[in-house]
This record gives C-alpha cells, structure tokens and sequence, in this order.
C-alpha cells in the first residue's frame, strides 16, 4: 500500500506537477561532519548557499539501519532493521518487512515524480537476484558490490553491467556521470524529480581517485579533548579497559583520515557537477538539495580508533545541507534534526503526506526558529533475534601502510583501515536532548552527559546528577522506546 493518503493522490491526480521542486538527495557513507570543511564546493555550493542543521543525527548509527530509516522515516524499533545483515537486518529485513513497497521513493512516485537511484542502496542488496529493481523508482543504477570502487558491477535498470580497474571505471566518477545525465534528461519534463545519489565514500577502503592521491598529505587528524581520552573509567565497557593509543596506532589514524578526506574529493567534485547541470538546466532555483551521512565516525576520540555504531557525538552526529527555494543562506540552524525527518520533509516539499516517525523540516528552512520544535530524539541499537550481530564490512589493516585487496584497492596508500579499538559496543537506548545525554546499555552500565557543559562527552555523571533531572531523561527514554508516528512525535516535544 502507498504511504500517501488517498485524499492526496486524488489531489495530486488533478493537479499539474510542473510547479512541484526537483529534490537531488545525497546520502555519504561513515562522513564524519568535521570532515566536509575540508571540502571547498560542498562548503561554497552547498553549506553557504543554505541551511546547515548543527543539531543533526542519526538514530542508529551505521549503514542499513540508517538507510531503512531514510527510506521509510521510521526508528528501528519500528522498521525492524536491526543491523547490516540477517537474521534481522540488511536488505532481507527491509523486503520481508514489506518496505520496498512503501518507501518514499513510491510515496514520490505516486505523487508525480520521476524518481532515479544511484549507488549504495542497502547492505546485502542484492541478495540472491542482481536484477532486482525496487518498487518506486523509475531508473534504478544500483550497486551490487558494496565497497569496491574498480571491478565491480552495476545493477541498470534489470541489467547487470561490470566494470574495469581503468581509471574510467572508478565509481565516484560513474555515479557522478549517471546522476548527471539523469539531471540532464529529466529537467526539460513535465515532471519534477527526485534524484537519490549514495556514493560509498568514505566509507572503507576509502579508495581515492588517482588524480587526488596525496592531495591531504600535510593534514592532521583533528585532536579534541576526547582523542584518546586520558581517563575512561566512567566509560561502559569495553572502553573502560582500552589502552591508549600507540605511536604507530596514531600514525595509521592520521594516514586513513588523509585516505578518507582524498576519497571525498570525488564526491565534492560531483556536487559541483549536480549544481553546474542544474543551473545549465535551468532547474537550480526549483531544485532542493540535501546531503547528509548515513553515520558519523571516529578518528581516535574516546581510544575508539575507527568505527561508528555507539551513542556517542562522532559516531550519531552527521553533516546535513539542505540549499532550495526560500531556504536561507549561510544560516546554521541549531534545532534537533534526525534521519527521520527526511521522508516526511520530502514528501511535504512535494505536496503530500508520507506517515512517518520524524516530521517535516521545512519550518526551519527558512532560517526562522519555530516556537515550538522537538526537544530530544532517540537513539537506539537494539539486539537481534537469534543473536545475529551487523558487520562493518570495513576489513582491517596489517601495520601501517598495509591494506588488504588487490590491484587498485590495495593501493590507496596511507594504511587501510584502523582497528576500530576497544571491541563492539553493548546494544543501547539513549535519548539526546539539546543539553543532555542519556544512555542505558543492555548489561545494566549507564552514562549521562551534561553537553552544555562537556560537549565532548568526557565525563559520565550518572552517578553524581540531579536524581530529578535523571528520573525526567529516564521517562522521556521510556516513552521513545516503543513509540510510533504521532507517538514519536509528542514523546519528542515533552518538555
């Protein structure tokens, strides 16, 4: 069934679409916010020309989990995607939940949309069928080799097609191209668009394009408070036992953050591209684009030495721009936003309703702060039936300036990847509001931070805080555990 209401698809039926806004979504992998200051178009087409949401998170903070709730705008708990593979996450989870069928992608359709996919779409996907082509989109340019950027294939609209270790064949660039053709084609139609580019960048190994090696060499991992934290005996464990980070670890941090930022280049390069078709198009004044990552990640901070997945700042915090009509520019908003808010934003731009957990962030595109917005969101890590865990798909380096792989991927220099440092967190639940953090981990550890005063998160106070202020973050934790839709929503805006 469609996610639209039929009040709406009646509407949407009599009505022209020519005055509806082309949507071009950009969704990164592991992009950590720190890293896109690094990136001069992203920062000058993008970040400057519009709204950059401070405040924004992802609920679950790693791949699929995540790009189930960009499809759908529903939290875990809801959506059933629980991790990167079975018994209860990857593709799988998402088909046999019976999302394809109801993601934004046909909520847009339905109402009028040309709607093309690009890249990474969910972990797992294929499965058994590279030919697959969801529900909802209308060109489908799907990956079906999730992190190889040479020697891997596309799935084209139902046909497999392969490609080479030539320097045409590095991915970031091909999908640059397909996006860009699409933007070109579709904008003289009737119809708007809505575009969904997923690059794997940075995601590991973080292959660079040959023309950006060594373009970061002089750069240094950013050190905050938090990088390889002094004290972490009021951290859960395994942090609480994690040593601090060696000589050589700290050298295979910095040589993989180069690595990451010279894989982005690409990708910089392609917003360039988008904006530069659309303008050329004619479009660029009717076109929102938004960009954001499906996580954050660490460079060293709390001794975690690469990875995402846990409660913290640099593993839920991610970039997001949003430039469009009306939208201010160079504003930087400071509301809470979520991964949950895009379906239902998407949906509004285009003149209907799409039942989510998140809400529309429209009101705030304007630059103007609402009177009244959320106060916390959720986070959440929940553990799957049968004891099934999600890989990180990331593979791991043999010293330094040793990667694995073969050919092109072996050898993007600078390391490979780090170990990601003290083991896999706990499943957790957490609420995050504008000042607070608090964390209830499923082996009973808890930790509560106060942001307003230690906005690196280097000391729990759990154990020392207002006992009214704990009990008040333990009830809006409750409510948002199994809330739904509407639920979510109230359980959000409690003061």
């Amino acid at each position: 069934m469609s996610g639209f209401a039929p009040a709406q698809e009646e509407a949407n039926a009599q009505s022209p679409t020519t005055d509806k806004p082309n949507i071009v979504f950009v969704l990164t992998d592991d992009l950590d916010y720190a890293s896109t200051q690094k990136m001069p178009q992203l920062t000058s087409l993008l970040a400057d020309q519009g709204t950059s949401f401070e405040q924004a998170f992802v609920s679950h903070p790693i791949c699929c989990p995540s790009r189930a709730t960009f499809l759908t705008g529903l939290y875990d708990h809801n959506h059933g995607v629980k991790g990167n593979a079975p018994p209860e996450g990857g593709f799988q989870t998402f088909v046999s939940e019976g999302h394809e069928e109801n993601s934004i992608a046909v909520g847009l359709q339905e109402a009028g949309y040309q709607t093309a996919f690009f890249g990474k779409y969910l972990n797992q996907y294929p499965a058994d069928d590279p030919t697959h082509v969801p529900p909802g989109w209308d060109e489908w340019y799907g990956k079906l080799d999730e992190q190889r950027l040479y020697d891997y294939r596309i799935n084209e609209n139902g046909e497999e097609v392969s490609y080479g270790s030539e320097t045409r064949d590095f991915f970031t660039d091909v999908l640059s191209g397909q996006a860009t053709d699409f933007v070109r084609r579709a904008a003289p139609e009737d119809q708007p668009f809505f575009a969904y580019v997923a690059p794997t960048a940075p995601h590991g190994p973080a292959t660079p394009a040959e023309r950006h090696k060594g373009a970061f060499a002089e750069e240094e991992v950013p050190s905050p408070p938090s990088y390889d934290e002094e004290d972490v005996s009021d951290k859960p464990s395994p942090i609480n036992n994690a040593e601090r980070i060696s000589e050589e670890e700290a050298s295979n941090i910095d040589d993989y953050y180069r690595q990451r930022l010279e894989s982005m280049l690409a990708v910089d390069e392609m917003i360039g591209s988008l904006v530069e078709e659309l303008e050329a198009a004619g479009e660029l004044e009717n076109t929102y684009i938004f960009f954001t990552s499906d996580n954050g990640w660490f460079n060293g901070e709390h001794r975690i030495q690469s990875t995402k997945n846990r409660p913290y700042e640099e593993s839920a915090r991610v970039p997001l721009f949003v430039r469009g009509p009306g939208v201010s520019a160079g504003t930087k908003m400071e509301k809470l936003a979520l991964n949950t808010d895009l379906a239902p934003t998407f949906a509004d731009l285009a003149g209907a309703s799409f039942p989510a957990d998140g809400r529309t962030l429209v009101p705030l595109l304007g630059g103007e702060e609402p009177a009244s917005w959320r106060s916390s969101v959720l986070l959440e890590k929940l553990p799957q039936e049968g004891g099934g865990e999600e890989g990180n798909g990331k593979g791991k380096a043999k010293g330094k300036g040793k990667a694995k792989g073969k050919g092109k991927e072996g050898e993007t220099g600078a390391g490979g990847v780090p170990k990601s440092g003290p083991g896999q967190s706990p499943h957790f639940q957490a609420v995050r509001t504008g000042t607070h953090k608090y964390v209830e981990y499923d082996n009973g550890e808890r930790e509560l931070y106060d942001l307003a005063a230690d906005p690196y998160e280097m000391e729990s106070i759990h154990e020392t805080a207002d006992p009214a202020l704990l009990e008040d973050l333990k009830a809006k934790l409750e409510a948002l555990k199994s809330c739904s839709e509407e639920g979510c929503r109230e359980a959000e805006d409690a003061p």
